[in-house]
């Protein structure tokens, strides 16, 4: 993912908090191990649907905004507790359609959220609380379409998986201008485009099989991708912010779940929206 060391601009020349792994071909090898497990894991979870989808989406849910308030430095028991909390119980009445109350539960937690933390940090824990719920909200949505759910899950998550693999290869073959030098100094713009370019061909192809309209498809492929690249900068801005390099060391050769999962988050919440 994104490597958010420092690059001038104004902002502190922070050392990371965790070193990369010593050789490229090292990290390469570990993030193939990491996605030869957790991509089936995943993919099965979507296809069995109901409640192996929701508890899934939850577990990675709570471990996202754990995330969060440690790279905003928010680890406060009674702020972490109920937030913890609100997500759990959000995501088991999101399953079963009590939405309502999934509202509430997460209303509940914002509240808890300004009334547990520091004064500077009530807003930040706040928005990754509501970012994360979001993203729970928007997963458990779209899985939930009788029809078109898993398809139209896979198709966000293949995009965003297309997106960050061709990016990653194509920035680094090809090089050249940087896209935001300040937030991701690695990042550059034929990765960007190599990205999207990706999702284009996997659109197209998904049209051919028969899965949708080659207009739309193009369209929402390209959309998804711009937006996971967007949601990947994000997540990078924010541990500049807070002079973190990643988010935990929970999946090797990626960092954390809020590293692997940031492109994803931004892309279901833009998709969950578009199909409702």
């Amino acid at each position: 993912m994104a490597d958010p060391t420092a690059a001038g601009g104004g902002a502190p020349n922070l050392e990371p908090h965790n070193p990369e792994p010593v050789g490229l071909q090292s990290n390469l090898a570990r993030r193939v191990m990491a996605a030869l497990v957790l991509a089936p894991l995943a993919i099965a979870a979507a296809w069995f649907g109901g409640w192996f989808w929701a508890i899934l989406v939850t577990l990675t849910v709570v471990g996202l905004f754990g995330e969060w308030m440690m790279i905003v430095n928010n680890l406060r028991p009674s702020a972490l507790m109920w937030g913890f909390l609100a997500l759990a119980a959000a995501g088991l009445a999101a399953a079963v359609g009590h939405w309502e109350i999934a509202n509430l539960s997460i209303a509940l937690g914002l509240f808890a959220m300004f009334l547990f933390s520091a004064p500077n940090l009530r807003a930040w824990s706040a928005v990754g609380l509501g970012y994360t719920a979001a993203a729970l909200f928007a997963c458990i949505l779209l899985r939930r379409d009788p029809t078109h759910g898993f398809v139209a899950l896979i198709f966000v998550l293949l995009v965003v998986w297309i997106t960050d693999i061709l990016g990653y290869f194509v920035g680094r073959g090809v090089g050249g201008p940087k896209l935001w030098v300040r937030v991701s100094p690695k990042k550059t713009w034929s990765g960007a485009i190599g990205g999207v370019v990706g999702s284009l061909l996997f659109s197209g192809a998904f049209a051919a099989a028969g899965y949708g309209k080659l207009g739309p498809l193009l369209l929402l492929g390209t959309v998804i991708s711009v937006i996971s690249q967007f949601g990947d900068l994000f997540e990078s801005a924010l541990k500049r912010q807070f002079g973190v390099k990643d988010s935990s060391q929970i999946i090797p050769g990626h960092g954390g779940l809020l590293d692997r999962l940031d492109g994803f988050m931004a892309a279901i919440i833009v998709a969950a929206v578009i199909g409702y």
